[in-house]
């Protein structure tokens, strides 16, 4: 097994973004969530929200798609940032994870100019189609919160990351303030009630 890369930079481009595959999502993390999902997963499941209910929205389905596809393509090389609420918690400077990922996402995109712009109308959020992908990613990460509540996937009060905040509480807060259409409140709304339910039967 060689440690060279291809010699074809597209290639490497693509082999390079596969690695979201194997890149956890780190809000899960450091909540000690066990056998988080990955980058990749979480971004199937923005792309499979935004199949359904792209019209619902009135948005472009099919141009929908190619943002959610490549939303967060950046961080193969980046890495995720985790965005928190909690205001014990360490956080990021916005402007330093803004140009690391639009460097990360020019290197990666360099052969693809169609997937690029994807990616920048996305990071704009001028349009229609990207405020209603990034409602999208909102909604699956409060989806997915459901999913390790409802199946014991953490130990709640173990984590110091979490002082402000019980169980997963926290994502749930940082997803309402960034919702900015109508359809994303109402789905996230539909999943704070059901993680609120689930939530009740383990307490």
């Amino acid at each position: 097994m060689t440690d060279d890369p291809p010699t074809d930079p597209a290639l490497s481009a693509v082999l390079s973004a596969l690695s979201l595959k194997d890149e956890r999502r780190t809000g899960w993390q450091l909540r000690g969530i066990a056998d988080p999902e990955s980058v990749a997963a979480h971004s199937w499941g923005v792309a499979y929200l935004t199949l359904l209910f792209a019209e619902q929205a009135g948005v472009d389905p099919d141009r929908a798609l190619r943002l959610a596809v490549v939303h967060d393509v950046a961080e193969a090389e980046t890495g995720d940032w985790a965005t928190r609420a909690d205001e014990t918690a360490e956080t990021y400077d916005p402007a330093e994870k803004e140009a690391a990922e639009a460097a990360a996402a020019a290197d990666l995109l360099a052969d693809f100019d169609h997937a690029h712009d994807a990616w920048a109308e996305y990071e704009a959020r001028g349009t229609p189609e990207a405020r209603f992908v990034k409602d999208m990613d909102l909604v699956d990460m409060c989806l997915q919160a459901v999913v390790y509540e409802s199946e014991g996937r953490y130990e709640p009060g173990e984590s110091d990351e979490f002082q402000e905040y019980d169980h997963l509480d926290e994502f749930f807060a940082t997803a309402e303030p960034r919702l900015s259409t109508e359809l994303g409140r109402e789905l996230f709304d539909a999943a704070k009630e059901e993680y609120e339910r689930v939530r009740g039967q383990s307490s």
